[in-house]
């Protein structure tokens, strides 16, 4: 399922790319395909990164706790 909005999403900030890579273990290749999805679908990253089973719903939920913690 693609999920398209009509909405433009920002660019995810460098320290969730961080995060990613260092807490949740991503490759480069996985993030490259989620970023690529996520612009293409105008959907947010850690969206993406779960519908192509690329993290977990645990590893989802741990991204988007770690998102609401920040400013």
């Amino acid at each position: 399922m693609v999920v398209i909005s009509s909405c433009p999403q920002p660019l995810p900030a460098p320290l969730l790319l961080q995060f990613l890579r260092q807490q949740i273990g991503l490759s480069d290749n996985a993030l490259e395909l989620g970023l690529k999805q996520s612009q293409l679908e105008q959907a947010p990253l850690p969206v993406v990164l779960w519908r192509y089973g690329l993290i977990s719903l645990e590893q989802l939920a741990q991204v988007l706790d770690w998102q609401d913690q920040r400013p």
